[in-house]
């Protein structure tokens, strides 16, 4: 499955989860049975004699931490143990703000390559231009290093300097430029004119996403008189999920009533229903919402949601079929547990879990010539020790998720826009409220 994997920003978290997020303090179980205690104390033997007798002195943190993550992940490929750093990364992700420089980049010829300066940060003011290579990081050479591991070491704490040496086109001499680090506020969506089309892509479900929805819609509609603006296409594709709060907010943007999803854990009296308010940002307008095999978690239930209300129609491939939401539970100064605590459904009352949603309208994206048998369609329901889904079958979940660069080669996008001017006729298209899928009380 093709995500952009490669194209990170300078301080964020590397790999973005695929998963909902809730934080909780956990809460008291029953007792377990004496049996589970004595196997417990068998573990506690089994732990002795390896950190007195194994060949070399062992990490004990190591193999204490590895004997948690080996106890979650045997539940489903979600839950696990989040060291202290991990914890943090993780609490960074969800803020959508780091200590960094401001620049998007990727790894090429064992060099990191700046893709773009993001306006208004330290690289940006420092200089720094799209196309430079980084070669040296306060003078440790770059060749030899993971993309991660020098991501890693050029984001830090705020207000501390770093020496990038450059390597720039055109220049006789590799170029040392210092950067202080400064908050860096990543956005969560990114909009722009299509003509007469309103397109907002989220990219990620943060804490600023919905806020930065709202900005990215009122921006569109200062460019686009309202009698002449034909619609929105609302972009999930590529988008591994977040936070369940904002996926609630999002598809309540859109909505003026309705239930947006419900969860429901292991006891019944732990089922959460999530209703939509009056107001709907985008005035009723016509949207478009473009999936793939990478849209997953809470980019699913957005899909979810739009399409069982009948507010939009949904364009694309079948989507990565999470649909279960992760509780983080703190552990103090030793990290954070993250357990799959519930299982969460659309409008109608269907659960994804491992077949992921099916499109109103198919569209395949055609692969380039390079990748054609190279990108294997992959989604939750390919992932060893998932939770089955109620309705999973042999066709499984997921798709191809790949994204052409150019906006000319997207064809997916294309045809909703087609859909939008009128140029292209579905009977998915405009949706009718009317026939909504009744909200089970």
């Amino acid at each position: 499955m093709i995500r952009k994997a490669s194209l990170v920003i300078v301080g964020a978290l590397m790999g973005a989860t695929a998963m909902s997020v809730i934080y909780s303090a956990g809460v008291p179980a029953q007792a377990a049975g004496p049996s589970t205690y004595k196997e417990l104390s068998i573990f506690g033997d089994v732990f002795e004699r390896v950190r007195a007798q194994y060949v070399t002195p062992p990490d004990e943190s190591k193999l204490v931490e590895n004997a948690i993550n080996g106890m979650l992940t045997s539940l489903d490929p979600h839950s696990s143990f989040l060291n202290a750093k991990d914890a943090a990364d993780m609490r960074t992700q969800t803020r959508g703000e780091f200590g960094g420089l401001g620049i998007e980049v990727t790894m090429e010829n064992e060099l990191v390559k700046v893709i773009a300066p993001i306006d208004d940060t330290p690289a940006s003011r420092a200089g720094i231009l799209a196309g430079d290579l980084i070669a040296e990081i306060d003078g440790e050479a770059v060749r030899g290093l993971k993309l991660e591991e020098a991501v890693e070491k050029m984001r830090g704490a705020v207000n501390t300097p770093i020496k990038l040496t450059i390597l720039r086109e055109g220049a006789d001499k590799p170029l040392d430029i210092t950067i202080t680090r400064e908050i860096i506020a990543v956005r969560a969506v990114k909009s722009r004119v299509e003509g007469d089309v309103g397109y907002l892509r989220v990219i990620s479900f943060t804490e600023k996403t919905y806020d930065d929805l709202e900005k990215a819609i009122e921006k569109i509609k200062t460019e686009v008189p309202a009698d002449k603006l034909k619609g929105y296409v609302l972009d999930l594709r590529l988008n591994p999920g977040g936070l369940l709060d904002q996926a609630i907010n999002v598809s309540d943007a859109f909505l003026e009533r309705g239930e947006v999803v419900s969860t429901r854990g292991r006891n019944a009296d732990e089922t959460r229903r999530f209703n939509a308010g009056p107001g709907d940002l985008t005035d009723g307008k016509p949207v478009v919402v473009l999936i793939n095999g990478g849209s997953a978690s809470a980019s699913e239930i957005v899909a979810g949601a739009l399409q069982d209300l009948k507010r939009a129609t949904v364009l694309g491939t079948r989507s990565f079929g999470k649909g279960s939401v992760q509780t983080i539970i703190p552990l103090g100064e030793s990290g954070a547990l993250r357990l799959t605590t519930a299982l969460y459904y659309t409008p109608s009352g269907t659960s994804i879990q491992g077949t992921g949603i099916n499109p109103d309208i198919k569209v395949d994206q055609p692969l380039p010539e390079e990748l054609q048998g190279k990108v294997r369609a992959e989604g939750e329901s390919s992932l060893r020790g998932h939770i089955p889904g109620q309705n999973e079958t042999d066709e499984g979940s997921g798709s191809v998720a790949y994204v052409p660069p150019e906006a000319k080669d997207d064809v997916q996008l294309n045809y909703a826009l087609d859909l939008l001017r009128g140029n292209k006729t579905d009977p998915s298209f405009p949706p009718s409220p009317d026939k909504a899928a009744a909200v089970k009380q």
